[in-house]
């Protein structure tokens, strides 16, 4: 769920989260920043990871406003008990700063391109 959608009835998205969660899935608050209400949804909705938005990412290895903010993003996520992803991982400056603020996980050209399923997923095919 991007964080700046807009969520009219807290109330049922925490219901159907929860129900959903029920079956196995795990729920990610995305381009946490972004937004206006992003310490509001982190507080109410049931989400298992935060998402910090790659605007926040792209410039990291730079920007030491960035790497204040990022590092303060994960102690809050850690706060909430939540796992936090950097979207936009695309050096290893990035990740070794990432890895040093206790980020949980990269997304990005850094950790790997996309691929096609039938490629990701042959070792587990020929097995």
């Amino acid at each position: 769920m991007t964080e700046t959608a807009a969520v009219a009835d807290l109330g049922s998205a925490r219901r159907l989260i929860e129900s959903i969660r029920n079956l196995g899935c795990a729920f990610a608050l995305d381009d946490f920043g972004r937004g206006f209400s992003s310490f509001y949804y982190l507080k109410e909705l049931p989400m298992e990871y935060v998402k910090i938005d790659g605007s926040f990412i792209r410039g990291l290895a730079d920007r030491p406003d960035d790497q204040a903010l990022v590092k303060a993003m994960s102690q809050i996520a850690k706060a909430f008990g939540k796992k936090t992803v950097a979207e936009h991982v695309e050096s290893a400056a990035v990740y070794n700063l990432l890895a040093h603020f206790e980020i949980d996980y990269a997304q990005g050209y850094y950790t790997g391109r996309p691929v096609e399923m039938s490629v990701a997923f042959a070792d587990d095919v020929a097995a």
